[in-house]
Order: C-alpha cells, then sequence, then structure tokens
C-alpha cells in the first residue's frame, strides 16, 4: 500500500466507518458476550473479561473483516470472483461470506494448515488451492492468480474495509463496558488489533491497546521498535493464525499510531492456557487464540479491568490432545522419572507405595532390566510417569524418593 493511500485511510472518520461496518454485519455475525474469568481474575488480581470470537460463525473473529469487505464491492470487482490467502481462519471468513453473496471463492492455503480448517473452507463452497509453508508464500501465489483470473483480492489484514469489520469487536467491548482498561489482542498481520485499537482511541483514547505476540513471530513488535516494516527470515510458533513474516502497511502505521505496547509469550505459555480454558471454562480455543491470554502475567494489576480476545477455536483433534499433554508437563501435573533399582523383590513395590503416599497417581510405568547404564550392575530401570498437583507436589515426591535412598532422574 502507498503512503498517500495509508495517508487517506488515517484521515478517515474511524468511529462511523466501524459503526457502518456494524450495520452491515447485523444479522450476519454474533455479538459475542463478554464473559468474566473468575480464575484468571483470581489468579492475577484483576477483572478479566473474554470475549470468545472462538464461538462465532466459522469459529473466529476473521468473518467480521472478510464479510464487511465483500459486501462493499461492486458486481462488477466480483464478476469473476474473490481470493484470498489465509491460513484458515480467514479462508473460512472469505468463503462463508462469498457463499452469502453468491459469489465464487478460491483460497490460497499454506501447505501445513491444519485439516479441520482446509476441510471447512471447503464446506463453505470455496475451492482450495494448497501452496507455501506459510501465510506470505501462499499471499504471493494469491495475488499472482488474482492478476491472471482477474479475482477481487480480499487481504486477510492490510485493508481498511477488512479493518473496520474486526474493529467491530471493540465497539461491542465499549458498548457492553465502556469502563474498560485494557484490551489485550493477539498480533498477526495486524488487522484485529488494528481495527479494535482505531474505535478504542476515538471512542476513549484512556484505554490501553496492548498486543500480543509469540516470541517465534513478532513482525509487529520488531518493526514498532525499528519504526519501519520489518520482516522474518522465518516464524516458529505453533500458533499459526499469527505465523505472518511482515506486518501489512496500514496495519504498522495504525500501530504506531494507536497500540500502546506488545508483549511476547513463549510457546509454554501458549500450551498452558489452552489447557486452562478446557480445564476452567469448557472452552476449545486454538493456539493463536489464546495469546492474549497468556499474556495477562506481563499486563496484570490488581483491580485492572482487561479485556481479552479469543480470537479463534478451530484447531483439529490430534492437535489439542498434543497440546494438553504439553500443557500438563509446563503446570507441574505430570512427571515423569527414571530410576535404577537393585534386582531383588520388593523394590517395585516400595517406590509405588512411597508415591501413592504422597498423592502421586501412577499413569504409566515400564520396568526393564536391558535399559540400565551397567548391563553387570545387577539393576533394573524404572521409569514412572505420573500425576500430580503442580511444581510444589512434584518438588515433595522427588524429595521423598531421594530420601529413601532413590536416585532419581527426571525426565519431565
Amino acid at each position: 500500500m502507498e503512503k498517500h493511500e495509508i495517508d487517506y485511510y488515517l484521515k478517515k472518520d474511524h468511529a462511523a466507518a466501524i459503526r457502518a461496518a456494524a450495520e452491515t454485519l447485523r444479522g450476519v455475525i454474533r455479538e459475542t458476550p463478554l464473559i468474566r474469568s473468575d480464575f484468571y481474575s483470581d489468579e492475577y488480581g484483576c477483572h478479566v473479561l473474554m470475549k470468545p470470537e472462538h464461538l462465532q460463525i466459522t469459529g473466529s473473529f476473521k468473518i467480521r473483516g472478510a464479510y464487511n469487505k465483500i459486501a462493499g464491492l461492486s458486481a462488477a470487482e466480483t464478476s469473476s470472483g474473490v481470493i484470498a490467502s489465509s491460513a484458515g481462519n480467514h479462508a473460512q471468513g472469505v468463503a462463508y461470506s462469498a457463499r452469502a453473496k453468491g459469489i465464487p471463492a478460491t483460497i490460497v492455503m499454506p501447505s501445513i494448515t491444519p485439516l479441520i480448517k482446509v476441510n471447512a473452507t471447503k464446506s463453505y463452497g470455496a475451492d482450495v488451492i494448497l501452496h507455501g509453508d506459510v501465510y506470505d508464500e501462499s499471499y504471493n501465489r494469491a495475488i499472482e492468480l488474482a492478476e491472471e483470473n482477474n479475482y477481487a483480492f480480499v487481504h486477510p489484514f492490510d485493508d481498511y474495509e477488512v479493518l473496520c469489520g474486526q474493529g467491530t469487536i471493540g465497539l461491542e467491548i465499549l458498548n457492553e463496558l465502556p469502563e474498560i482498561d485494557e484490551i489485550l489482542t493477539p498480533i498477526g498481520g495486524g488487522g484485529l488489533i488494528g481495527g479494535i485499537a482505531l474505535i478504542a482511541k476515538a471512542l476513549n483514547p484512556k484505554i490501553k491497546i496492548i498486543g500480543v505476540v509469540p516470541k517465534g513471530a513478532k513482525s509487529m513488535k520488531l518493526s514498532l521498535e525499528a519504526g519501519e516494516i520489518r520482516r522474518l527470515d522465518k516464524v516458529r510458533t505453533s500458533a499459526e493464525g499469527v505465523a505472518v513474516k511482515q506486518p501489512g502497511h496500514l496495519t504498522f502505521a495504525i500501530a504506531q499510531r494507536y497500540v500502546d505496547d506488545i508483549i511476547t509469550v513463549s510457546e509454554q505459555d501458549i500450551m498452558e492456557n489452552i489447557l486452562l480454558t478446557m480445564e476452567k471454562h469448557k472452552f476449545v480455543v486454538e493456539t493463536a487464540g489464546v495469546v492474549s491470554l497468556a499474556g495477562l502475567k506481563k499486563r496484570a494489576k490488581h483491580g485492572k479491568r482487561i479485556a481479552c480476545i479469543l480470537s479463534g477455536g478451530n484447531i483439529d483433534t490430534v492437535t489439542i490432545s498434543s497440546i494438553i499433554n504439553e500443557g500438563m508437563i509446563s503446570r507441574g501435573r505430570i512427571m515423569c522419572f527414571s530410576v535404577e533399582l537393585p534386582d531383588r523383590p520388593g523394590q517395585l513395590v516400595k517406590v509405588a507405595t512411597l508415591l501413592a503416599e504422597n498423592g502421586a497417581n501412577v499413569i504409566g510405568l515400564e520396568h526393564n532390566q536391558f535399559k540400565v547404564l551397567d548391563r553387570y550392575s545387577n539393576k533394573v530401570a524404572l521409569e514412572v510417569t505420573v500425576e500430580t498437583n503442580g511444581p510444589d507436589h512434584i518438588k515433595q515426591v522427588l524429595h521423598i524418593l531421594g530420601e529413601n535412598g532413590f536416585d532419581i532422574r527426571r525426565i519431565y
């Protein structure tokens, strides 16, 4: 996007444009309510409210921007159809919106996109092309196809109408709770935080708009720190919904002007919050969707009212299983250790008894004399996996085992 275009959009009446988008979306999307989280509020000593966009039609906030954009295109612009590039959620939003408007849609998705998102996009009637390993490669291919076939390109974030559609999330938050102090939102290319920032700062400049990014995909953070757009050589994160190498030109300009801070979170933080949203709220939220909750520990302050955007819930069951295991390990809910035992009766029972007496539930056990370091030591290798109640409980169990003469090696 050229500088004169960016300047043009920055001068627009953002509140009016986003209110118009809300009217366009009326009856199409769900106006998701703010849900107070007693767990996160107690955990961090503040008032945490969740904006559950994972419950949105198509499973993410992306339908807001996609529909607002497509609804504003002329018949001439859509005569050959629309095209988009996406890691999944924007794809579904475009496919759903195009079908609602009777327009053919083609979606280019990275080859690593979870199957659940590919199939969901196809179910809305779109033609899906898998190309590239990350969003940026899919984007380049979609641009080529748009020029070759005269398709209207629907950008996932660097487009003012798309931004205004996403901004309706901020409008809903402020309509429901005008006194909100902060809004935490995931950042990929910047469309979600850009739209929310435009409306929030227009209606209440005191609200803090905080972006949250995984450590392996912080292109917007690095760009703001440098004062110019920076492109990552690669992205490394499980949160494919925000795995973008470079922010948009318009979204970068908006972030420079209206975003108050961007914080980073680890992959462990993300895994933990997938588990916590399932356990504490019975929510199935995707990796990118919990990034805002993962950022709470860096922004929480007593009495503060914080809204966290749960941006999407399109996650496949295989990934859920893996993430739950990782989350339980990082929260100290599962521990695995090994120990070499003398090869004589009663040693295994002694370990099992100590674990039971200290509240550690055995869920996996391997007793194997061929795993010992010294084959002639007359010892047996024991590997045990137990359910525990957190880091303190793990320390207690390991201490008791050590006191009873067992040389423990923790595996995870």
